[in-house]
């Protein structure tokens, strides 16, 4: 089990959130991080899967710079009307229902988000999201944390020989609040539906550590089996990876953040009030390699 932990020279607590993932970080500026301070941050994202940081006063480039010293950036999708959401700062991708002038200011509005892994339709996934709170609603719209490592170990013994070895095809047609994706046609057929094949249980590059690698429950597909058995399988998975025991949620508060590891965890969203605002800045780290068997 995690354990809290103080640094008397800086001043940095790690401390566990008490459910089934994640510890928050306490006693920093993320604005003003020296190398040993970022290194015991480092440390404690490989060995927590999600860190929980408070109270920050974060612009923009200042969310940027601290994301790059994770490694390099993705840049957010280019919106319908052919812009980012933000002029300049191509590395923010918003998350909100908010609307101005008659004109979604980002994505994702404020239905249910369900569970899934950042882009892991593509051949090369982000290692790392980060989820930054301007404003918040003033209920709903918790985001939950799924422990990936947790839901392989908590696998059956039979389970897991049947999951020893498979590929599983993470389908690149829906977007986690079920809106198709630009470009793509629609189809509920995971046989032939666009996306990446990645490994079914991966080892973690840092951890060491063998998790489960399931992406999304739609239209995902278990290359080599019949379709009803691939559904079969995955059910069964998917009953085990998503238990409470396994979960935390971050209840939000302005000027948190959460930075998750894409490649051990899953992540989904409540739903809120559509007439509430909720504002938030995501950055994404660049995925080093593949997710590896």
């Amino acid at each position: 089990m995690p354990v809290s932990v103080k640094s008397a020279s800086s001043g940095l607590g790690v401390a566990p959130t008490g459910g089934g993932v994640g510890a928050e970080i306490t006693g920093v500026d993320l604005r003003r991080l020296d190398d040993d301070t970022f290194a015991a941050i480092r440390r404690a994202f490989v060995e927590n899967s999600v860190l929980l940081i408070r109270g920050q006063q974060l612009s923009d480039d200042d969310l940027i710079a601290f994301s790059r010293r994770f490694g390099a950036l993705d840049w957010a999708p280019i919106q319908e009307n052919g812009r980012r959401f933000v002029d300049g700062k191509p590395e923010i991708y918003v998350v909100s229902n908010v609307i101005e002038k008659g004109v979604a200011i980002g994505s994702l509005g404020a239905g249910e988000a369900v569970w899934h892994t950042d882009m892991s339709y593509l051949d090369d996934p982000p290692m790392a999201s980060m989820l930054y709170a301007i404003e918040i609603p003033p209920k709903g719209g918790n985001t939950g944390f799924c422990n990936m490592y947790s839901a392989y170990a908590g696998l059956p013994d039979p389970l897991k020989r049947r999951a020893a070895g498979l590929r599983i095809k993470h389908d690149g047609t829906y977007n986690s609040g079920g809106y198709l994706r630009e470009g793509v046609a629609a189809t509920d057929d995971p046989r032939t539906s666009p996306g990446a094949v990645h490994p079914l249980v991966c080892t973690h590059p840092e951890s060491g550590r063998r998790c489960l690698y399931l992406g999304r429950r739609r239209n995902a597909y278990l290359l080599g089996l019949d379709l009803a058995e691939s559904e079969a399988l995955l059910d069964q998975l998917w009953s085990y990876a998503t238990r409470d025991e396994f979960t935390w949620y971050n209840n939000w508060r302005p000027g948190d953040l959460v930075l998750w590891d894409n490649r051990c965890t899953m992540h989904r969203r409540d739903p809120f009030d559509p007439a509430a605002r909720r504002i938030m800045h995501r950055t994404q780290i660049k995925g080093t390699a593949r997710p590896a068997a």
